[in-house]
C-alpha cells in the first residue's frame, strides 16, 4: 500500500486556507514535545524551513533517508521535500517556516542561493569561525524578534532572516568544495602510490609524476604533505627505503646485489642514500633487524 505523505502549513495544521503569514518562528520543544519529539514525515508545499539547533542531538529524514542532527547546526528544507525529524529530549533551537514567495531567492532559481535552498543541508556550526558565530546570533535574534512585536519587526526579520540564509549557504558551499577538494586529493594519492609502485626503481624524481598526473610539482607536494606529512621527494625516498628493508631482512642476496634490485648503478651510492635514511649502513641494520626477529 502506497503511504501518502501529508501536506502541512504548520506541523500537523492544515486549514485550506491561504497562510496568514510570511514567516513563523517556535522553539523546537513547543512542537516536537507534543509529539513525543518525532516528526513524522511530511511536507510543505509552499515554506521553505530553517531550524537551528543550539543543543541536542537526534536524526533529520530526506525523502526516506535518514541523517545524524548535532547541536550548533543549521538544517534547511527546501518546499515541496518530504522530511521527518526525531529529536532527543534536551533538544533546543528553533524552527523557522518561511512563505517561498518572501525569500532572497526563489529555491531552485538561477541565483546561487536558490540553487543551493533547492536542496536539503545540514550544516555544522564551528563557533570558533566568526560567521559561523553570526549566523547562530541572527537566528537566536530572529527568534527573540518575533516573539516580542515589537516595532521594526518585519523589517528586522527579514534582515535576520537574510543575513543567516546567505552566511549559511557559503558555509555550507565551502565545506562540499573543502569535501570536493580532499576527495580529489585522495584520488591522486591513490594514483601516485601505484605509479611509486610501478616506477620507484627506475628512481624517477617527484616531477615525472607531477606530470603523470596532470598537475606541477607544487601543487603534487603540497597535497603529498598535507596528506601523508612527507614531501613528494620523501614519499618516493620512503618507498625505496621500505623495499630495501625487506630486501635485507628477507633475502640472501648481498648488499650488492639488492643495490642493483633496486636500480642502483652504484652500490656504494645505495649504502649512503640507505645511512642517509635509516641512520644505519645496510650491513649493521640487516644484522641488527635479524637478531631481533630470531633469524
Amino acid at each position: 500500500m502506497v503511504r501518502i505523505v501529508p501536506t502541512y502549513e504548520l506541523y500537523g495544521e492544515n486549514t485550506g486556507r491561504k497562510p496568514e503569514f510570511w514567516l513563523h518562528c517556535e522553539t523546537i520543544p513547543a512542537r516536537s514535545s507534543l509529539h513525543h519529539f518525532e516528526i513524522r514525515p511530511h511536507r510543505h508545499d509552499s515554506f521553505f524551513q530553517i531550524l537551528y539547533i543550539d543543543s541536542g542531538s537526534g536524526e533529520a529524514m530526506f525523502s526516506g533517508a535518514w541523517h545524524p542532527i548535532e547541536g550548533q547546526s543549521v538544517i534547511t528544507v527546501p518546499p515541496g521535500l518530504d522530511h521527518g525529524f526525531r529529536f532527543s529530549r534536551d533538544i533546543d533551537g528553533f524552527v523557522i517556516t518561511v512563505l517561498s514567495s518572501h525569500l532572497k531567492a526563489i529555491p531552485g532559481g538561477r541565483s546561487r542561493l536558490g540553487e543551493w535552498m533547492a536542496s536539503p543541508h545540514l550544516t555544522r556550526l564551528d563557533m570558533d569561525d566568526e560567521e559561523a558565530r553570526y549566523v547562530a546570533a541572527c537566528l537566536q535574534r530572529l527568534g527573540r524578534e518575533f516573539a516580542q512585536r515589537q516595532s521594526g519587526r518585519n523589517d528586522l526579520l527579514e534582515s535576520y532572516l537574510t543575513s543567516a540564509l546567505l552566511l549559511t549557504a557559503r558555509l555550507s558551499s565551502e565545506r562540499q568544495d573543502d569535501e570536493a577538494a580532499a576527495d580529489e586529493n585522495e584520488r591522486r594519492m591513490e594514483l601516485l602510490h601505484g605509479l611509486i609502485q610501478r616506477h620507484f626503481k627506475s628512481h624517477q624524481p617527484a616531477a615525472f609524476y607531477a606530470r603523470a598526473l596532470g598537475i606541477s610539482p607544487t601543487h603534487l607536494n603540497r597535497i603529498v604533505r598535507a596528506t601523508s606529512g612527507y614531501g613528494a621527494h620523501e614519499l618516493i625516498a620512503r618507498k625505496l627505503l621500505d623495499e630495501a628493508k625487506r630486501e635485507l631482512v628477507f633475502t640472501f642476496g648481498s648488499v650488492q646485489e639488492i643495490a642493483y634490485r633496486l636500480g642502483f648503478s652504484d652500490p656504494a651510492y645505495f649504502s649512503r642514500f640507505f645511512l642517509k635514511q635509516a641512520g644505519q649502513t645496510p650491513r649493521s641494520w640487516r644484522m641488527a633487524e635479524r637478531a631481533k626477529l630470531g633469524l
